[in-house]
């Protein structure tokens, strides 16, 4: 059976519609990962947007809980139900049914779909809903159900906000397969397994704690299908079920090695992290030192560890990724379209870490000798800092001997690093979208766009809105505020194109837009008025300013991942990008730096395509129709059964919502301005087109005048030559009268040793000290110099019982420094000039004391 397809079919017959799993990265602040079924439904539940024509939706939710505050990596492979990556089936009512429908269909499923035996089945609800009793009842003996308080039993999405009673669902394994103390319904064991979770949201907890009753109350519902299909084939261990035995068949076809007892749990990590580390991928998360990326690597890292634990030494991972495409691949269709490169990517990753791994591992098992009760934090520091060991992959090693790691000391010591490192990062400028985009929705609708084909557009004002986006009837002279038109010709920022600015005018009224963004469908344009007042319900003229230069950029973009792909390969794929009216720039995945004769290849290639003045199509198809075209679609994306596609002859042809040019031709020049790396596995290339691209030129022009005065020389490069020349032969000079020093050096013996202590205002010092040892067969040397607000010290021994290094140690703290070397040579440095004779003084009491 596939219960995936069961399921969701099951509640379509139900007046469900089905959703497609959203992707993996929410666009919700608060989350790091999806990780639950009702976060796409998010919106719906808070109020935020209004609920949907059909009130009633099911899902197959992919989900990760691996960082945040949802983090089950560390009891991934050491428990049979914990994964970093799995599906959550989920049902969901929209103010439409309530208790009765959610408990009959769940029941109906579970008895009849599946045909669980209703033996085993057990329910709970909390301890106060009598009405859930009641509805429960009418499928399952009374003795059955049993009542818990709010811990176990109580839902709330906040401290305030939509909350309610859930009831649970059990399946009980048997008692001749669990026994201990902790399996009984409610305990720890494994006995009785949660299988189905309906929450029942009915209230609304005010700031005071109060719960107020909804007045449309809603549920939300999750069931794990590892879970089920683990029950439904007989096996008390998901592992041991059909979603996870084939990835560890191939883990131990590739390790030659059975699973033993000590070794099982590295079979079983492998195979999940493998599922979690693909999907993640395949959805645009990037291998990285922070945020998602950094949890990505986490998990790709603790997998590898234990493929070594296993054996591996070098790169094993991506082998397994067929075998997960012939699973998952005909629900999951972006694993199949991006299985090239999620191996690609998972290779230069697991290469990466195995290049450090056995020095990490041998550093790790040097300092595991010495430790009795907690490992040291500088070494988890260090093994995370210098070989790539994420702090819990440490505390994974360590969890095998029971011992903890000193977590104060590491996080001290990433406090001091994050302290020391310039923070480059300066807030992401984002608008909050914090407003009550639901009543504006509910009172107006969406707008429509009209620029597609217009650049101005006589239009209504709907609403306007302050900078906190409160309505308002009126944003007066000198204001700043949001605009809702009726229909708008401002693009809003999607895609990597920026939002549109222009002008909103009429015979008395001007304002400025400085941007246009998307909020839950509502094209709105940021303004200031700069003159007379702006009224809701005016209708006034819009302009659109520069558009066509941002056109330009944007087409250039799809000409520019053509041609990367024409130079490096098909396995290039697009990580980000950013087009506005005065440059734009293109991340990439690939591996290396590009050289300078490919970034020439890919300019001219772009600079071809723009002079062959290639027309461009805009169409809408049906999504299958444009794959079958080759359509290139944006990692990450999800997109309806309609798409836009545009076409650039057979040269460009991309999924894209964005504004483009006509003709290439009419993008003018393209410089790349510069190629640089992003994070591991990902570049950038940052170029301009149009008149840019004209400014460009003509400053590189003006700079080149610049230089040629510069150097005297109408050629650049013969005169920089030159003046190269002259600085060498400079240096050189300055060199020999640096060495040339004009101080007599005063020597004295003491015994049969050779003894120089001297101040000396210029020299080499190293090389006088040098030449003073090959002078002589016995000589101990200390020369002191001053330097604008520095002190530097130099000494040497030869052939005598004076180590350099320990006299050095001495006299260096007189002028506030400090140094070191060996015993036939050392030097220091100081920052108080005015000791200097003291230190003289010093260092030749020393030299007679201790030759």
């Amino acid at each position: 059976m596939d219960i995936r397809k069961e399921f969701l079919e099951f509640f379509q017959s139900k007046g469900h519609e089905i959703y497609d799993s959203m992707s993996l990265v929410p666009d919700d602040a608060t989350l790091l990962f999806t990780n639950a079924g009702m976060v796409q439904f998010k919106d719906i539940f808070t109020g935020a947007i209004p609920r949907p024509k059909n009130p009633k939706a099911t899902s197959c939710q992919l989900c990760v809980r691996a960082g945040g505050k949802h983090n089950d990596l560390e009891n991934v492979g050491y428990t049979a139900r914990h994964h970093t990556l799995f599906e959550m089936l989920g049902n969901f009512s929209f103010g439409d049914y309530f208790k009765e429908d959610a408990i009959a269909h769940a029941w109906e499923f579970i008895t009849k779909n599946l045909a669980l035996p209703e033996e085993r089945l057990w329910v709970t609800i909390h301890e106060t809903d009598d009405e859930a009793f009641n509805l429960w009842i009418k499928h399952i003996a009374p003795e059955r159900i049993k009542r818990f308080g709010d811990k176990d039993n109580f839902w709330s999405m906040g401290d305030t906000g939509a909350c309610g009673p859930c009831s649970e669902i059990f399946y009980d394994q048997g008692a001749d397969h669990f026994s201990s103390s902790e399996d009984y319904l409610g305990g720890e064991g494994d006995r009785f397994l949660e299988i189905w979770n309906l929450v029942f949201m009915q209230y609304e907890r005010d700031s005071a704690g109060k719960l107020n009753p909804l007045p449309k109350p809603s549920i939300d519902t999750g069931m794990g299908l590892e879970r089920v299909i683990a029950i439904k084939e007989g096996k008390f261990n998901n592992f041991d079920s059909s979603m996870f035995t084939p990835l560890i068949n191939e883990v131990k076809k590739l390790s030659q090695k059975e699973p033993t007892a000590e070794t099982i749990g590295s079979f079983r990590v492998i195979a999940d992290h493998l599922r979690a580390v693909s999907f993640m991928i395949s959805h645009g998360i990037l291998f990285d030192k922070e945020g998602r990326g950094y949890v990505l690597r986490r998990i790709l890292r603790r997998a590898v560890r234990h493929g070594y634990l296993l054996g591996f030494r070098k790169p094993f991972m991506a082998k397994l990724v067929d075998t997960l495409v012939s699973m998952m691949g005909d629900h999951y269709t972006e694993l199949a379209e991006k299985s090239k490169y999620i191996k690609e990517q998972i290779t230069l990753e697991e290469d990466r870490f195995f290049k450090t791994i056995d020095s990490g591992m041998a550093l790790f098992n040097e300092e595991l000798e010495h430790t009795k009760d907690i490992f040291s934090g500088e070494v988890a520091f260090k093994l995370y800092d210098t070989f790539g060991f994420p702090l819990d992959l440490t505390e994974d090693m360590l969890r095998t001997v029971n011992l903890n790691v000193d977590s104060e000391k590491f996080d001290a010591l990433m406090l001091e690093q994050k302290t020391k490192a310039k923070a480059a990062w300066k807030g992401s400028g984002d608008v909050s979208n914090s407003g009550d985009f639901k009543s504006l929705l509910e009172k107006y609708g969406k707008n429509e766009f009209v620029g597609y084909t217009n650049n101005a557009y006589r239009t209504k004002i709907v609403a306007l809105l302050d900078n906190e986006f409160n309505e308002v009837s009126t944003l007066q002279q000198g204001q700043s505020g949001w605009v809702m038109l009726e229909q708008t010709p401002f693009y809003a920022q999607s895609g990597g194109q920026a939002g549109d600015v222009g002008i909103i005018e009429d015979n008395k009224h001007i304002a400025e837009v400085l941007d246009t963004k998307k909020f839950f469908d509502l094209n709105l344009s940021k303004i200031k008025v700069v003159q007379s007042n702006l009224n809701a319900g005016e209708v006034i003229d819009t302009v659109v300013v520069n558009r066509y230069e941002v056109a330009k950029h944007h087409s250039a973009t799809h000409l520019l991942q053509s041609a990367l792909k024409m130079v490096l390969g098909d396995n290039v794929s697009q990580a980000g990008s950013l087009n506005d009216s005065s440059r734009l720039r293109f991340d990439f995945t690939y591996p290396k730096a590009m050289t300078e004769a490919q970034i020439n290849e890919v300019e001219d290639l772009v600079n071809s395509m723009i002079t062959r003045g290639i027309a461009g199509n805009v169409e809408e198809l049906p999504i299958e129709e444009a794959k079958q075209k080759g359509a290139i679609a944006m990692f990450g994306e999800k997109y309806g059964d309609m798409v836009r596609v545009v076409t650039f002859s057979d040269f460009s042809v991309e999924f894209c919502g964005g504004i483009h040019v006509r003709n290439t031709a009419d993008i003018g020049s393209f410089f790349i301005t510069k190629e640089s790396g992003v994070s591991a596995g990902v570049r950038r290339i940052e170029a301009v087109c149009g008149l840019a691209a004209t400014t460009f030129a003509k400053d590189n022009i003006a700079k080149l005048a610049q230089i040629q005065a510069e150097v005297k020389n109408i050629d650049p490069l013969a005169g920089i030559a030159k003046l190269k020349e002259q600085i060498k032969e400079l240096k050189k000079e300055l060199q020999e009268a640096q060495n040339a020093v004009s101080t007599p050096i005063k020597e004295e013996k003491i015994g049969d040793v050779t003894v120089v202590v001297e101040i000396l205002e210029n020299g080499d010092l190293k090389k006088i000290v040098d030449d003073l040892k090959n002078a002589h067969e016995k000589v101990v040397v200390l020369l002191i110099q001053p330097k604008d607000d520095k002190v530097l010290i130099v000494a040497g021994s030869k052939n005598t019982a004076l180590k350099a290094g320990d006299w050095i140690k001495n006299i260096a703290p007189i002028v506030g420094g400090g140094g070191g070397g060996r015993p036939d040579f050392a030097q220091a440095g100081g920052k108080d000039i005015t000791k200097v004779e003291e230190a003289k003084t010093a260092a030749l009491l020393y030299a007679k004391e201790n030759i």
